[in-house]
């Protein structure tokens, strides 16, 4: 079954920018509709029904990445309800940063869960001291869970 999917991208160094190119040359390989968000807006979730996959990687103390702050924000302020609406998260971190890892996938993923949409699959946590090609985990890991939306 192919399934229109929206990648929602938090980047700061273009480590999830590149991880998301390569989930989305590979499940559009699988058949489904993939569309990459680098500086996605609330009218870009607000206006389909798509699945919603966030890729992002995390800042400072944990903190969503500039480009996706915004989407982040609105999101919080205005709460739109997604009920049911299938979503998953991938974040890129660094576990030397101890309590704040990845915590850029938490908010998002607190976020939208307040919105009713629903999660499919475990977070997928990428840690950069452990992998150099954060793509090679995120491809076995999309394409599971783009058989489970």
């Amino acid at each position: 079954m192919t399934t229109a999917i929206r990648i929602l991208v938090g980047s700061v160094y273009g480590g999830a920018l590149l991880t998301a190119r390569e989930i989305k040359k590979d499940l559009e390989s699988q058949g489904h509709q993939v569309t990459v968000l680098e500086n996605p807006a609330l009218s870009d979730i607000t206006s389909n029904d798509d699945a919603l996959l966030v890729c992002t990687s995390t800042t400072g103390q944990g903190e969503v990445p500039a480009n996706l702050l915004p989407f982040y924000v609105e999101l919080r302020d205005q709460l739109p309800q997604q009920p049911g609406r299938p979503f998953g998260v991938i974040v890129l971190g660094d576990s030397s940063y101890g309590d704040t890892f990845c915590g850029a996938g938490d908010l998002m993923e607190e976020a939208l869960y307040e919105t009713a949409a629903r999660k499919v699959g475990d977070t997928l946590k990428i840690d950069a001291l452990e992998t150099m090609e954060p793509e090679a985990e995120a491809l076995p890991w999309a394409r599971t869970w783009a058989e489970q939306i």
